[in-house]
């Protein structure tokens, strides 16, 4: 068996702000996963919604300042997460970029098919040579600080500040720094991923319903063995085939229904969607 793979814990913050522009689900999964993991403390952290409303609720649940003025919130912010839609993610930059200290500060864009490279050069027309960029694909785990997060790092962004920003999404899961050329795999594969193994928990909830199970207890069941299937496979560093082989004993019932999956084209199915999903996320947005 290999050694097992283990993540770094995370580095508390040393700076005195960060701004979490556009604070929706994943922003908010964020600062939660940021205040519980101690990577920040509740008054280094500022967001900014599209509502009162929302900011009175994220006040009142977290703790820290939350207004609707996105100026206000980045004003000498040294982290800027830009967590909005990508529609807006280049507007809502040239609005703040002048209220950020240009030589310190570091934006990171949570903003799907937004390459580095436009995010800096919004930047340099405000802030003269800045352009410190961190381009980030969380997935929906975050929410549950199980997240997997790819970082993509700008031309400008420092040894230092990649390590913020590795630290920073360990809060909420596993982190990994990837070239940028590969941004749109990475979507469609970890970012569209749990939708599909949310099919996968589903048929195999379903199969055991079809033998026999109550509902609720197939579900529980079959959530869990993927989970720990996961877990296998990251902690041991095995290959999944050989994982998959030592379940499968001869002339056992595991082999049966592996020819079924087979049969049915699960594995080309898969591949398939990660590369149509991969596809698609290059197309969201033209760079």
């Amino acid at each position: 068996m290999q050694k097992k793979k283990t993540e770094p814990s995370v580095s508390p913050f040393g700076g005195n702000k960060i701004a979490i522009i556009g604070c929706g689900t994943i922003g908010e999964a964020l600062a939660r996963g940021m205040l519980a993991a101690g990577f920040a403390q509740v008054g280094q952290v500022q967001a900014s919604t599209r509502t009162p409303e929302r900011a009175q609720k994220l006040h009142r649940s977290l703790g820290i300042v939350a207004g609707t003025d996105n100026r206000r919130i980045a004003e000498g912010a040294d982290v800027v997460v830009l967590a909005v839609k990508p529609p807006l993610a280049l507007t809502v930059l040239d609005e703040i970029a002048g209220e950020l200290p240009a030589r310190q500060a570091m934006v990171v864009s949570v903003a799907a098919a937004i390459g580095t490279a436009p995010l800096e050069q919004a930047l340099e027309r405000r802030n003269g040579s800045f352009g410190a960029v961190v381009r980030a694909m969380p997935n929906t785990p975050a929410l549950i600080a199980t997240g997997m997060t790819a970082l993509a790092l700008g031309r400008k962004v420092s040894h230092a500040q990649a390590e913020l920003a590795r630290h920073l999404f360990l809060s909420i899961g596993r982190t990994v720094i990837v070239e940028e050329r590969h941004m749109d795999a990475v979507t469609g594969l970890s970012a569209s991923g749990p939708a599909f193994i949310y099919m996968v928990v589903e048929s195999l909830a379903e199969g055991g319903v079809r033998v026999g199970l109550p509902r609720e207890l197939a579900l529980e069941l079959a959530a869990q063995t993927v989970v720990g299937a996961g877990a296998m496979v990251l902690e041991t560093g095995e290959h999944p085939a050989k994982l998959k082989d030592a379940v499968t004993t001869p002339a056992g019932c595991t082999v049966d229904g592996l020819l079924e999956l087979e049969e049915g084209g699960l594995r080309v199915a898969l591949i398939k969607a990660v590369c149509r999903a991969a596809m698609r996320a290059g197309q969201l947005v033209s760079r």
